[in-house]
């Protein structure tokens, strides 16, 4: 065994630890960035109201502030993509994710909801995404994206056709 392959084996060991460091850091950085921007997220009333549009399974892929389909959230758990089932009620937009808080959009909040392409990094075929955008409590709007396992129910969502 080489000296100089142990050395070089740590050195990489060593520099692959480094960029994991700075990712890590850069992660946190850009979080304390947002934090004022988006501040507290609106809680989940005790009353949803009617369910207008039933229940879909997919994956939470992100929030990202909105125009821009790449800055990504970093504030919370926003930031974590999850499976979560997603469903319309008179009084909003509920998420419920697994393994992370449910996101509540309240119904006056709503902006648009359309399909695109890709949202938080995740490109996908033509309308693979389900993106709402919507209002914070601190003004600033943000759009979130879902990618349901049954793209059927997309049309329901962004015409706002009852279940």
């Amino acid at each position: 065994m080489s000296w100089d392959r142990v050395w070089l084996t740590v050195g990489f060991a060593l520099f692959w630890l480094l960029l994991v460091a700075l990712m890590f850091w850069g992660w946190k950085g850009r979080a304390k960035r947002q934090r004022d921007r988006i501040g507290e997220l609106p809680a989940v009333p005790a009353e949803l109201g009617g369910q207008l549009i039933a229940p879909s399974t997919g994956l939470y892929v992100g929030s990202t502030v909105a125009p821009s389909w790449q800055d990504r959230i970093a504030v919370g758990d926003l930031g974590h993509r999850a499976n979560c089932d997603l469903a319309r009620y008179e009084h909003g937009i509920l998420m419920e994710r697994d393994g992370e808080s449910p996101i509540w959009i309240p119904q006056e909040s709503i902006r648009a909801i359309r399909t695109e392409r890709g949202l938080a990094g995740k490109v996908m075929t033509k309308d693979g995404v389900l993106v709402i955008r919507w209002e914070l409590p601190t003004g600033t709007e943000i759009d979130t994206g879902f990618r349901g396992d049954d793209k059927s129910v997309y049309p329901q969502w962004v015409n706002g056709e009852k279940a």
